[in-house]
């Protein structure tokens, strides 16, 4: 069993990748498992970032999401809109903030 089939992808980030009505994602297993791994390992190092953020601007935790999510959005932009908003809502998951 290769690594990538053990990757286990949260509904959430499947989600994405759902046409309406459908229950096939849209990207093949191993394309999607890379795309997940690639946000969640964003949403895991830009903690550190968005703490700093808000202590050191002094701005609120809504603040300093809206700020990532503008800047994940920076052309070329790595990762999609939909992309974006998940690495942010994982991103505020993981530091016990409000969802945005």
């Amino acid at each position: 069993m290769s690594d990538e089939s053990q990757i286990e992808i949260p509904p959430s980030f499947l989600e994405l990748y759902l046409a309406p009505g459908r229950q096939k994602p849209s990207l093949p297993r191993a394309e999607l498992a890379e795309r997940y791994e690639l946000c969640e390992d964003m949403a895991q190092m830009l903690t550190e970032t968005a703490r700093q953020m808000e202590f050191s601007l002094g701005i609120t935790e809504t603040d300093v999401l809206t700020r990532c999510l503008l800047g994940l959005r920076v052309e070329p932009a790595v990762v999609s809109d939909a992309e974006s908003t998940w690495v942010i809502t994982r991103l505020a998951e993981l530091l016990n903030w409000p969802a945005p």
